[in-house]
């Protein structure tokens, strides 16, 4: 399942709200990804989201695949959407 959304947040993913998407991933037994102009990176690493560099407008697309998949997108894109810093 994916679902492609903008990063309203004025500081996008930096330290902070990563930790808390990578948290979110993390409480779910499905592989949880974020793609952004190509590239992919595991949404339940620190690392791998900080890489990826969101900023504020970045689109991203949120991809989930494995058990509750669903769940894990809907409380993803929840997550991102209201971030606020």
């Amino acid at each position: 399942m994916e679902k492609i959304i903008t990063i309203t947040n004025p500081t996008g993913l930096h330290a902070r709200p990563a930790a808390m998407l990578v948290q979110k991933a993390s409480s779910f037994p499905c592989q949880v990804s974020l793609v952004k102009q190509g590239k992919k990176g595991n949404a339940k690493s620190i690392m791998n989201v900080m890489a990826l560099g969101v900023k504020q407008n970045d689109e991203v697309t949120v991809i989930t695949e494995g058990d509750q998949a669903a769940e894990a997108l809907a409380a993803i894109v929840e997550l991102l959407v209201n971030l606020k810093d």
